[in-house]
């Protein structure tokens, strides 16, 4: 005989169903709209960690989807506190993150009358998430719950919202726990397989580009292997460095921001390009010129788990539903083919990409940015996590910081600023054991950098760079090209961040000559406090190769053509 079931406050069964559904950790910012699940969790087994901003908290929560393969959790008050979380909501839904954020609200009998902080989330939030609703009743809470881990995973993942009105919490209710939820993943059938194989063996100039999410560690192993046989290039999606081992010899590069000339012409040369995962969005396509729209020159196969998104853009020769999980299942039954048309544009197409990565570039200043990612990427463990948010320093990430490791890059395709600081509390939280480098920018930083508090108050001794060049470069970068010299809403003023990590009780250094740098972090380590390593950048120095004064040079050139 089963045992009776016990009567549980609403709150509760929804924390029992977190546990069941394997939740360890969730980010709040805590609300009087939702005190009954913040008394649920005082005494269970999940790690709670209280953040200084709901955008923050939310930020956490992706990182912790992204990093993972399985829903991140949030909780945030109602009204303001789920504006501010919005920011967190849009990265996951442009970066396809699963993710789920619960959202304290009104009383029941007290709605649609503009109630204090009351807000509509499903109207708020229904544009950039899977879904949105709100839990009327406390008996539903299980079905409900157990369709937001199975919406947030299924297809092509991403961010679900979830009200809980007040007095819904305190209810109680005698309901059974829902079992956990399995992840859905589509599979390519015999038929794509076969068509697959015959481009491919019909291919001269084929090249294997890696996307999106939903990938897990042995995926990438079966991708790597399937590479080898075929020597095949492959090319990794903008922020998605971490998919493919930059040193293996059939690495070809990345399609982020600035990336190597040679990688782009090799891919619009190519008569076959094969996207696994990824959906080949604006800034990896460079700005949908890589591949022409709707039909592309090059034989297209588009490999993608959610099938509303094959064809939305590209018209592909072939189009596969199918997760990279299982696509990369059956890439490992396929045999080595007799002979490689290719092999010798494989060698190259990695050569040049050690070429691009191994050239730092001069630039203005006292600390060159670039020789700083190369002394990083060669004295870091190879399972460091480097965390960062959106600016053109990331550019010198991207071109020569080189991701070893499975999920070792947190960063948003989205590119919003603020990430970094509170990716790298997540990631803390989720691996204290390795080592979690934040780099940012300095306008970048100020929009979370208050999450550094959260790091001291855990005791979470994550390595911060702040690359300071007393502006929003990207901005300025954009502004000068097309209004020259016209500077206007673009310049900083900004605090010391060396004394600004020492006011909250961490570890300070500036840095304003590359040499100085590897013992400025080698001391940041060693203080075993949360740190801040204040890199002061020039501002002619804008990207790698290119100054501030290049670029209006030439917008005020090509003007007077």
């Amino acid at each position: 005989m089963h045992a009776p079931l016990k009567t549980r406050t609403a709150a509760e069964v929804l924390v029992d169903h977190l546990i069941a559904n394997g939740v360890e950790h969730v980010f709040c910012v805590p609300g009087e709209s939702y005190l009954g699940v913040l008394d649920a969790l005082y005494d269970r087994d999940i790690t709670v960690t209280v953040c200084r901003q709901e955008g923050g908290a939310a930020m956490m929560a992706d990182a912790v989807g992204r990093a993972t393969g399985r829903p991140g959790v949030c909780f945030v008050t109602r009204g303001p506190g789920a504006s501010n979380a919005m920011a967190g909501i849009h990265i996951a839904d442009q970066d396809s993150t699963p993710m789920i954020m619960f959202v304290g609200q009104v009383e029941r009998n007290f709605r649609e009358r503009e109630a204090f902080q009351e807000m509509d989330y499903r109207a708020v939030f229904g544009s950039v998430t899977k879904w949105t609703t709100e839990i009327d009743d406390a008996t539903r809470v299980p079905e409900l719950v157990s369709r937001a881990f199975h919406t947030a995973t299924s297809g092509r993942p991403g961010p679900v919202v979830i009200g809980l009105p007040a007095d819904m919490l305190r209810e109680r209710v005698t309901v059974d726990t829902a079992p956990s939820f399995a992840p859905v993943e589509a599979s390519p059938g015999t038929r794509d397989m076969a068509g697959f194989s015959g481009l491919l063996d019909a291919a001269q100039r084929p090249v294997l580009i890696l996307g999106g999410s939903r990938w897990n560690e042995e995926a990438c192993d079966q991708v790597r292997q399937f590479a080898e046989r075929f020597h095949l290039p492959v090319v990794t999606s903008y922020r998605r460095l971490p998919l493919f081992d930059p040193l293996h010899p059939c690495y070809a590069g990345d399609l982020g921001i600035g990336p190597n000339p040679k990688l782009i012409a090799r891919i619009r040369d190519a008569d076959l390009v094969i996207l696994l995962g990824g959906r080949l969005g604006e800034i990896p396509s460079q700005g949908y010129s890589l591949l022409d729209v709707p039909t592309a020159r090059n034989k297209l196969v588009h490999v993608y788990p959610a099938a509303e998104e094959l064809g939305r853009v590209y018209q592909p020769e072939l189009a596969i539903q199918s997760g990279p999980i299982r696509f990369a299942e059956a890439l490992a039954a396929l045999p080595a083919p007799a002979g490689i048309a290719w092999g010798e544009e494989t060698d190259a197409a990695h050569a040049d990409y050690l070429a691009w990565t191994d050239e730092v570039t001069e630039q203005p200043g006292g600390v060159n940015l670039g020789a700083v990612m190369v002394w990083l990427r060669e004295n870091l463990p190879t399972d460091t996590i480097l965390c960062n948010g959106a600016g053109n320093y990331a550019a010198w990430i991207h071109r020569f910081y080189r991701f070893r490791g499975f999920a070792t890059h947190i960063a948003p395709t989205s590119a919003s600023m603020g990430y970094g600081m509170p990716s790298a509390v997540a990631m803390k939280r989720l691996f204290p054991e390795r080592t979690v480098l934040s780099i940012n920018g300095d306008g970048d930083f100020l929009m979370n950098g208050q999450e550094f508090a959260t790091a001291v108050q855990y005791g979470l001794p994550i390595v911060t760079i702040i690359c300071d060049n007393g502006m929003y470069g990207t901005i300025r970068m954009h502004q000068e090209r097309e209004y020259p010299t016209r500077v206007s809403a673009t310049e900083l003023r900004n605090p010391d961040f060396a004394a600004y990590a020492r006011a909250f009780g961490g570890f300070g250094v500036t840095v304003e000559a590359t040499d100085d740098f590897p013992a400025a972090y080698r001391a940041a380590e060693a203080s075993g406090q949360p740190a801040i390593i204040h890199l002061k950048i020039d501002p002619q120095a804008i990207t790698p190769g290119t100054t501030l004064d290049a670029i209006r040079d030439r917008a005020l050139a090509s003007r007077r053509r």
